[in-house]
């Protein structure tokens, strides 16, 4: 391990192999850096975060740090983000309050942008991009190659589907449908995110049912529950158009329309 001795270290931390902690960073209570982890000058990696190998955190975030949320009354909760994420300059991450899935969590291969915010219960993917000075408010689950674009706020307790992207300086206060665009304030759907499947290896076959799929639930002018009906009988039944589906049915907050 390469740590600077500038830095303040909890004796109860747990750091592997590898670990690198640069000058002036403060390592929390029942902490947890996984083997190769950087974590960058005056960085504040707070109590009960665990964070998993190979990541690069950046100077000056913080991370683990209490909720935002007035209902928090300094129960024992965490963050839990795994390998291979690149988190950059003054990034804040929050840990969960104990409602709902009591932990907020960010998986692997994710890449977060200066200035973003994480807020508590965010459960976050794999392979997702926040560009700098992204937001997502408390209790939003973000599914696999989500793209969220510079300046964009998400509203709490929204869902983001797979392979989106949401542009920049969007407000989103609905669900965004995974394999769609969204952009505007307030964010509005503008067809499939086809460049991105495309570059996904999503087959054309694939990207041509996905695109009937939502040429019935959001262009026919049929009510959103006969829209769906008619999407599930003459749509082919592929896994993605199927995802598609059961995302919007599931939606609590709406869709994007």
């Amino acid at each position: 391990m390469k740590i600077h001795p500038t830095a303040i270290i909890s004796p109860d931390a747990n750091l592997e192999e590898g670990v690198e902690i640069g000058p002036y960073a403060v390592i929390g209570s029942d902490v947890k850096i996984g083997k190769n982890t950087i974590i960058g000058p005056h960085t504040v990696i707070d109590d009960f975060t665990h964070i998993g190998e190979n990541c690069h955190i950046f100077q000056f975030c913080s991370i683990g740090a209490p909720p935002q949320d007035l209902k928090f009354g300094g129960e024992k909760t965490r963050v839990v983000i795994g390998n291979f994420n690149t988190i950059r300059e003054f990034v804040t991450i929050h840990r969960s309050t104990t409602a709902d899935i009591g932990v907020t969590i960010i998986g692997d291969h994710n890449l977060i942008m200066a200035y973003a915010h994480v807020a508590h219960n965010c459960k976050l993917g794999d392979n997702i991009v926040m560009s700098n000075a992204a937001t997502l408010a408390g209790h939003i689950h973000i599914e696999d190659y989500a793209i969220i674009s510079g300046l964009t706020g998400v509203h709490q307790f929204c869902r983001i589907g797979a392979h989106c992207m949401i542009g920049g300086c969007s407000a989103v206060v609905k669900d965004v449908p995974p394999y769609t665009i969204a952009q505007g304030n307030h964010a509005k759907l503008f067809g499939l995110n086809s460049i991105g499947l495309k570059r996904r290896n999503f087959s054309e076959k694939t990207i041509k049912a996905i695109n009937e799929a939502y040429r019935i639930i959001f262009r026919s002018q049929l009510l959103l529950a006969d829209a769906i009906k008619k999407a599930e009988t003459e749509v082919e039944d592929i896994p993605e158009v199927n995802h598609f589906i059961k995302f919007i049915k599931e939606s609590t907050r709406g869709v994007c329309r």
